[in-house]
């Protein structure tokens, strides 16, 4: 079964319906034992660091989260949400991945919106997806280039458009908005 992590965040329903689109089953889910016995898990969400964090913490959520040990992919504030640190209201974040997220500098259009393509992208989670596909990105904070980047894209800055370690794998972009080229990273996704 692949388990939906339900938590106070917008845009949760959309990834369901993404995996509902391509015949594969899946559950929304706030229940730690859904969680632990899942395939795999997707930890979607747009929405702001402080007050997903809180929702996560009350429920025990963070400590779960962390040690799971099946293929677990975070998308947006789920992948922002999966590092150290964020300066969206000053959060101390699930430290899966040892890097900070940042706000955007104001030399440029903020939120970060539309069509971006992604770069030096490496691993399963992008196999057969060619870099001149573009992915939809909807953000305003970012993760830099780091250790546990796997893609790569630049909008006023370079950033990390793909974080993997172990088995986390984070994207920036919403993969179920992506139209084909999403669709594709999910299935690649459920096939690891």
């Amino acid at each position: 079964m692949i388990t939906i992590v339900k938590y106070n965040a917008g845009n949760i329903r959309s990834v369901k319906n993404a995996l509902d689109r391509i015949g594969v089953e899946s559950k929304l889910t706030d229940d730690p034992e859904e969680l632990k016995a899942a395939d795999k898990v997707i930890f979607p969400g747009v929405g702001e660091a402080k007050t997903a964090m809180n929702y996560l913490k009350e429920r025990k959520l963070d400590e779960v989260l962390i040690n799971l040990e099946q293929p677990f992919l975070g998308i947006c504030l789920g992948m922002q949400l999966m590092c150290s640190y964020s300066e969206e209201r000053d959060t101390q974040c699930l430290g899966i991945f040892d890097e900070k997220v940042k706000k955007f500098p104001p030399k440029g259009l903020v939120p970060h919106m539309g069509w971006n393509d992604f770069l030096n992208v490496e691993g399963a989670l992008f196999q057969n997806i060619k870099t001149s596909e573009n992915m939809y990105f909807v953000h305003s904070y970012y993760v830099e280039v780091g250790d546990d980047t796997i893609g790569e894209t630049d909008y006023l800055i370079p950033f990390s458009s793909a974080l993997q370690k172990d088995n986390f794998y984070g994207v920036q972009f919403h993969p179920e908005k992506s139209a084909e080229s999403g669709r594709k990273l999910i299935e690649n996704f459920l096939d690891l």
